[in-house]
């Protein structure tokens, strides 16, 4: 869990950030380690959009991105299916307001993969930006630029 101190040294705003803090943990949390479709669908934007430098536009609303979630988390619990999980660089989470909106998250993360519950092997890293939207029902992740993707060997 990152500090406030730490927090405060990335965001004009410490408490701003560790709100997307907790739901960017949140979400990748549900998206990667859990299956849970009705979880992750409270947690994006109906109009959630996706853009990927290796598959290009690839969701459109919140609806298909929760649908292609639900398919490939129910292979996930094979168990010697193949598993990942994604870890955020916290030193390189930057967060700025987006007034009467929400908020622009920034940084780098990594990516973990492991076959049933062999070990873990970490295997790639990728920049990204994510705009995320506060409602009264809190925070849902609206836009991902999701780019510099490259393999860690």
């Amino acid at each position: 869990m990152l500090s406030l101190f730490v927090l405060s040294l990335i965001a004009s705003d410490p408490a701003l950030a560790a709100e997307i803090h907790a739901a960017d943990t949140a979400l990748f949390g549900t998206y990667f380690e859990q299956c849970d479709p009705a979880k992750l669908e409270k947690m994006v934007a109906p109009d959630f959009e996706m853009f990927h430098d290796k598959g290009g536009f690839v969701f459109r609303d919140g609806a298909s991105f929760v649908a292609d979630y639900a398919k490939t988390c129910e292979a996930k619990k094979a168990p010697d299916a193949w598993r990942s999980r994604r870890e955020l660089v916290a030193s390189t989470m930057k967060v700025d307001p987006v007034p009467g909106y929400g908020a622009i998250e920034e940084g780098d993360h990594l990516f973990y993969e492991r076959k049933g519950d062999g070990p873990e092997k970490l295997v790639g890293r990728a920049h990204f930006v994510q705009v995320w939207q506060k409602t009264p029902e809190g925070w849902k992740l609206a836009r991902v630029l999701s780019y510099r993707h490259e393999a860690v060997n």
